[in-house]
């Protein structure tokens, strides 16, 4: 059985308060489970709750664990609860953690961590952790876990390098999309505008089309799309270039790929409780009949396929 259940849903920044306990405040962290098989998407800062989480309930119950742990990107908010995440204190743990980075800069996935556990910000140094954790840096890649577990990735359009992911098992298959936007022309498709070259804006045109046809074969057939959604049309436009996704352009990608269910994610941090319920209920009766099954993600949230 292939499984995920959300303990961090927002974008940006952790906002905790009155407003933000139905759908959570925590940043981007998602449990998948293929059977016992742990995987974890992101490291925002839902994923302590889920470490003792782990710790209570598996480590108890087994006496070690084993954690594939996937990293979208190195944005702050992605990462930031991994000096909390308690498992990689204890030595009977293995974690496996993949991370694109890029090369030209010379960084892997230890010295970007090892910025957390420094001493400037955090008490305990990334040299001091007690788990066995395998670093390794990942671009658009297949892995084979074993036992027919299986993770593709694919390179999304944000300001930094980041990755989607696509978790196949037991015929199941779910897709993370955060953080992306749509691919869009970087050249002028106006002739009267400044620097207008016809041969550029057709040659733009065609790379975006391309680009935009790649992530729908990623998407396709997908049990559960989880994907950025962090805006709504009327908002996109001020916010172009941030690498975030309004609602409707995810469901529109969601039913041209084929996807059954859509789970709208990486909610903007002045988003309330009441505005994400309004916009719930107005997308589901938007996109009703022959669209995916939509939905907000909220902590605690369990999605099966």
């Amino acid at each position: 059985m292939l499984s995920a259940r959300i303990w961090g849903s927002r974008g940006s920044i952790p906002c905790p308060g009155s407003d933000t306990v139905v759908f959570g405040g925590n940043t981007s962290c998602i449990e998948i489970r293929a059977d016992d098989r742990i995987i974890i998407v992101d490291m925002g800062s839902g994923i302590r709750a889920l470490g003792d989480r782990l710790m209570a309930e598996d480590f108890k119950r087994k006496g070690a664990l084993d954690i594939d742990i996937l990293i979208t990107h190195t944005h702050w908010d992605h990462i930031m609860g991994f000096p909390t995440f308690s498992p990689i204190f204890n030595p009977a743990i293995t974690i496996r953690l993949y991370c694109p980075l890029t090369y030209h800069d010379g960084e892997n996935p230890q010295a970007v961590l090892g910025v957390l556990l420094s001493h400037r910000y955090w008490p305990v140094r990334l040299s001091e952790l007690s788990a066995k954790i395998e670093y390794q840096r990942i671009g658009e890649t297949a892995l084979d876990l074993g036992q027919g577990l299986r993770v593709t990735s694919k390179y999304l359009n944000h300001p930094v390098l980041c990755l989607g992911y696509r978790i196949e098992y037991g015929g199941k298959s779910i897709v993370t999309a955060f953080d992306t936007e749509p691919f869009y022309n970087l050249f002028p498709t106006d002739p009267a505008a400044p620097g207008y070259n016809e041969e550029a804006a057709l040659d733009g045109a065609a790379a975006v089309s391309e680009a935009q046809q790649k992530l729908l074969r990623f998407f396709q057939g997908a049990d559960a799309l989880i994907c950025d959604s962090q805006y709504t049309d009327e908002e996109y436009p001020t916010k172009r270039g941030w690498g975030h996704s309004s609602y409707e352009q995810a469901a529109a990608a969601a039913r041209e790929a084929g996807v059954k269910k859509l789970i709208y994610f990486h909610h903007d941090p002045a988003r309330t409780d009441k505005q994400l319920a309004q916009l719930e209920r107005h997308y589901q009766t938007l996109y009703g009949s022959g669209w995916p099954q939509i939905s907000m993600a909220c902590e605690g949230m369990l999605i099966e396929t």
